[in-house]
């Protein structure tokens, strides 16, 4: 198509409203093929390596193409991102008229009857929430959207953001007193009527697969969906073909039901009583559980003490107080609403007490603060297949890691697209210039005892010759706050005074805007600064990881999944772990070099790189950086490079 090789042509439009744009032949190519399979409505699965582009490569074919458009990205950030900065460009560049929206799950959007309620019922929230609710009805009576991202004085995660946004078990539909003034009804309404509609994962199984009231026309009007950030679809696309039942959903139904009971049927005290006994009984379900952030199985979770009886209980609980809701639910749409989400719940908890089904894996998870009894499909390709096919149009998913050396099967067969056409164009970043990638001698294996304490006193000469300016990432927390008070206590006995800065001492934007900001920080996370993070410049020289990241061999689906491969007489370590590893790994790798002008040394201290059969498989399936064992020459990398010219001949 000679008018797509216009538009990225060195004196194209893109180049008018882009500065400093460089003609890149990997963005062209991926283009065309997202060009064609629109065309064609035909499926692609397409890997673009950082700085390929690929935003603006799956943006103007989709805008060019006439017809409806669903882009689905991985995070709300990302969301914004195209909304408020990358489809604007586009749509400049190539003067199309295209109307574009923005749609997010509903607890993004504050709900007036919640909102209200939440008022009237000061004795549900704490100092901080009592300061921030003016805010929000201030806030709420001059938005258009009702988006909460839109009121940056109150927190993100604040308390208050729970009384007044609605969930889809207490939204109240087409009985509430404010549905026509309705901020996710507004939303919806313009998102039918745009043409590129921008929505996250999430939003995409919960509301638009799953049929969530008032958006059942969106996917089937729509010519084209977009997975950007696809490498995340598998968990996503399991946790919304399964079931959940969360103690959080029982306790707010055992709240909302007492509001109720109190406000429409005073006269009924059996009412309150049966969601008091209901919040006692899930109490004693917590306690029977001494586990803390653990994953168990169906059956290792009945083999614990008193947990049977304590889930026999609690579900007769739920299902005395559903009797007693339905006897009430004519008296007000608040207690009919109680009453539907009763009796769903108590649907899901029969059906995890009696899970016996082949297809999916019956487990619970357990935190300090709450339990979820799930219920997550062995696989769901077969699903996912079904409505690929349902009707005809294109499907585009891409990423920066979807391959292993540029197989796809792992991820095809996963996601059930046996029919896609599949492509790869690498990053035009020079890597064997601009990076290095160490593997430190001597380290013990990494179910050692003093694996982390190890990892850390290889990194220290490696952060002193970075100066600092460096990510640590951690598969796992406990290692990532021992790793903490490791490099902690290595700061003073060296005297250095680089600053350190650890997940979860304040938000991630927060935490990456002072890492930038300071140019000399060291910090320190585990999964949720894998990916997602993008740090350009000099102040992120350094990746070190501490391990290659494969999923716990305990956790309860990894193990099913395991299991079921292994069966079928197939291999499922080759198949399923280490693909999955390699992928993860290309993410945390891909932290590295964001730029042409970047430079720096990705360290991976696990030994097994070298020592295990499997491990040239997981390096070559990473950029191609120089490789080296020596110590002297990742300083020597340094000292160049920080001599201001950038790289080194290999």
């Amino acid at each position: 198509m000679v008018e797509l090789d216009s538009i990225f042509a060195d004196d194209g439009p893109l180049a008018q409203i882009a500065p400093g744009y460089r003609l890149r032949t990997q963005q062209v190519d991926m283009a065309h093929a997202v060009s064609e399979a629109i065309s064609q409505q035909s499926i692609l699965v397409a890997e673009a390596g950082t700085g390929t582009g690929k935003t603006f490569a799956y943006l103007i074919p989709s805008l060019l193409s006439g017809g409806k458009v669903i882009v689905s990205t991985g995070t709300k950030t990302l969301q914004d991102q195209l909304f408020n900065r990358d489809i604007p460009a586009v749509r400049k560049a190539l003067k199309v008229p295209v109307t574009v929206a923005i749609l997010k799950g509903r607890a993004n959007y504050i709900c007036y009857y919640h909102l209200d309620r939440a008022a009237h019922e000061g004795r549900f929230m704490n100092r901080d929430d009592a300061h921030y609710l003016p805010l929000i009805k201030s806030y709420v009576a001059n938005s258009d959207s009702g988006d909460k991202g839109g009121l940056t004085s109150v927190p993100e995660n604040a308390g208050i953001w729970g009384h007044v946004t609605s969930t889809r078990d207490n939204c109240l539909g087409q009985e509430c007193a404010w549905h026509k003034d309705c901020f996710i009804l507004e939303a919806r309404k313009r998102a039918m009527a745009a043409d590129v509609v921008v929505v996250n994962h999430h939003l995409f199984f919960a509301d638009v697969w799953l049929r969530d009231e008032g958006v059942t026309e969106l996917l089937p009007a729509c010519n084209t969906v977009i997975f950007d950030e696809a490498h995340q679809l598998p968990e996503t696309a399991s946790l919304f073909f399964g079931e959940s039942v969360g103690g959080g959903q029982l306790l707010e139904l055992a709240r909302d039901a007492t509001v109720e009971a109190l406000t429409h049927a005073k006269d009924f005290a059996a009412l309150p009583e049966a969601a008091g006994a209901l919040e006692k009984s899930l109490r004693d379900v917590r306690l029977s559980l001494k586990e803390e952030n653990a994953r168990l199985t169906q059956e290792a979770a009945k083999r614990l003490s008193g947990f049977i009886p304590a889930v026999a209980e609690l579900a007769d609980r739920l299902e005395d107080l559903v009797r007693h809701l339905e006897s009430q639910a004519e008296r007000a749409e608040g207690l009919e609403n109680c009453w539907k989400r009763g009796v769903e719940l108590a649907g899901r908890i029969r059906r995890w007490r009696d899970g016996t089904d082949g297809s999916h894996v019956f487990w619970l998870e357990v935190s300090s603060q709450s339990l979820h009894f799930n219920a997550t499909p062995l696989s769901i390709a077969d699903i996912f297949r079904k409505q690929l096919t349902a009707n005809p149009r294109a499907w585009i998913f891409t990423s920066a890691t979807l391959a292993v050396k540029g197989d796809f099967s792992h991820y095809c067969a996963e996601m059930g697209l046996s029919e896609a056409r599949a492509a790869c164009w690498d990053s035009p970043f020079d890597y064997p210039k601009q990076a290095v990638l160490y593997v430190p001698s001597g380290l013990p294996e990494p179910s050692s005892r003093d694996y982390t304490a190890s990892v850390v006193e290889a990194a220290l000469p490696v952060l002193i010759a970075s100066r600092g300016r460096a990510f640590l990432l951690f598969t796992s927390l406990r290692a990532m706050r021992l790793g903490h008070e490791l490099l902690r206590d290595a700061w003073e006995k060296a005297g250095l005074d680089y600053p350190i800065l650890v997940q979860g001492e304040s938000a991630r934007s927060e935490l990456l805007e002072r890492f930038r900001s300071l140019n000399n920080a060291v910090l320190l996370g585990s999964q949720s600064f894998w990916e997602g993070v993008d740090v350009r410049g000099e102040a992120l020289s350094l990746v070190v990881i501490d391990k290659l990241p494969f999923a716990p061999p305990d956790d309860p689906v990894l193990a099913a999944r395991i299991d079921h491969i292994n069966r079928q007489g197939r291999n499922a370590f080759m198949e399923y772990q280490l693909p999955q590893a390699v992928i993860s790994l290309k993410q945390g790798a891909g932290r590295l070099i964001r730029s042409e002008d970047d430079y720096g040394v990705l360290m991976i201290c696990d030994p097994r790189l070298l020592t295990k059969s499997y491990g040239r498989r997981i390096w070559q399936g990473l950029p191609p950086m120089k490789r080296t064992r020596d110590l002297a020459e990742v300083e020597a990398f340094f000292a160049f490079c920080s001599s201001g010219q950038v790289g080194m001949v290999a």
